[in-house]
């Protein structure tokens, strides 16, 4: 059948015997993401994220619950934001542990190269997540930190050649290719630029990788073997984990709602630095539809804007990119911001489209039989506290101040 199709099709017949075999999982061990993509409810591209997934999970039982709270994320988020919640949640269900499936793969750490056309080649290395992304992060802030440079130091050079003479040589290399510049300078002297190189003076402690990871309290306590987890990417094993965060400088404490997974506090010392390790850790990149911008870079904005009474809690505070922050105040797209997080967004046709907290697409952790929940609030209650007045579902029927105006300026980062 597969010659038959092949040949009928023009293609290899290996790559129709791997298309049917792709159909026979899907159909097979995945039949809610199949009826799902039937029912036009998500993409092609949903599902492969789906099933690669979940096809190391042997248990049917446990597939289809993995099915089942994925695709309520794949039906309001896009591929990109799909994939690591579907990842962290596919390690939790996973039959071996997750320590000694990375030790297994880490196994097959390498580095090779592949030829390409035109005198190029790719450079490719296998590594530890945690690894990966921080090399990534390094090469990030090397390159614009080399392009802020040559801002200022293109007229000093435009002058010189001026004076000499000379035609004037400017750098108009874009980010990809810087990065490539410095991975290149870094690995072959040591250093980032051939200036910083001759001179002998190495900055490498200058700049240094930036990446995040939450680990379950109860995992540092030794009480659960749940997966840490680099945010936004992917889950790490346990020891690395707590190895990074006993050389950070501190720790936030990441309060969640003990049903809804939603982060409800974020602990530490001064009320404005808190608010914004708070928002950090709820939004993790843009809270535009389906934008995966590291908030990073990006500006804190109040929903409701502060001219309009709009307060600066955790509420009405969101990060957007400087093109969706800009989009917001200066078209007529509109949004608002509910007690839970949760931006709703509403386009200029009139089509609405909710944008959930990172922290809520992943799982739906079981109650905590240490905490209490308040009937009347469905907020946590500690010994000695309650919840908070203005968080309650009362709260949440309070009418919010009007939206942003069209006219109006995004603000600056904060």
């Amino acid at each position: 059948m597969a010659a038959q199709l092949g040949a009928a099709l023009r293609v290899s017949d290996r790559t129709v015997q791997r298309q049917l075999s792709d159909a026979v999982v899907l159909t097979e061990r995945f039949p809610a993401a199949w009826a799902a993509l039937a029912a036009g409810d998500v993409s092609r591209a949903h599902v492969r994220v789906i099933v690669e997934a979940g096809q190391p999970i042997d248990d049917d039982e446990a597939r289809a619950v993995f099915e089942e709270a994925v695709l309520e994320v794949a039906r309001r988020e896009t591929p990109g934001r799909l994939r690591p919640a579907v990842r962290l949640l596919a390690a939790r269900l996973h039959p071996l542990p997750f320590a000694e499936r990375h030790a297994v793969a880490a196994k097959g750490r390498s580095v090779w190269v592949r030829d390409l056309d035109d005198g190029m080649a790719e450079l490719i290395a296998t590594l530890p997540a945690h690894l990966a992304h921080g090399i990534r992060d390094r090469l990030d802030r090397y390159a614009r930190r080399v392009i802020d440079g040559r801002r200022g130091a293109s007229d000093d050079a435009a002058v010189e050649a001026m004076l000499l003479d000379e035609p004037t040589v400017h750098d108009i290399r874009g980010i990809d290719e810087v990065r490539a510049d410095v991975f290149a300078d870094l690995l072959l002297t040591g250093h980032a630029t051939p200036e910083v190189s001759n001179a002998s003076i190495p900055e490498t402690h200058a700049i240094v990788a930036h990446v995040q990871i939450s680990v379950p309290v109860l995992t540092v306590l030794g009480a659960d073997t749940t997966p840490a987890e680099l945010t936004g990417h992917a889950p790490i094993d346990t020891a690395t984990a707590l190895r990074l965060a006993g050389t950070a400088t501190g720790w936030d404490r990441v309060l969640t709602h003990p049903v809804t997974g939603t982060v409800v506090a974020v602990d530490r010392y001064r009320p404005s630095d808190q608010l914004k390790r708070a928002l950090r850790v709820r939004d993790e990149h843009c809270r535009f539809p389906g934008c995966r911008i590291p908030v990073r870079r990006c500006d804190i904005d109040h929903t409701t804007a502060r001219e309009h009474d709009g307060p600066t809690e955790l509420t009405n505070l969101a990060h957007l990119c400087r093109r969706h922050h800009t989009l917001k105040h200066h078209s007529a797209w509109r949004v608002r911001q509910t007690p839970d997080g949760v931006l709703h967004w509403t386009s200029p046709t009139g089509r609405h489209y909710p944008d959930r907290p990172a922290r809520t697409l992943v799982f739906v952790p079981d109650p905590d039989p240490g905490l209490t929940t308040d009937s009347g609030s469905g907020l946590d209650t500690y010994p000695g506290t309650g919840p908070d007045p203005g968080t309650g579902p009362d709260a949440a029927r309070r009418p919010g101040p009007p939206a942003s105006p069209p006219g109006h300026r995004p603000e600056p980062p904060f």
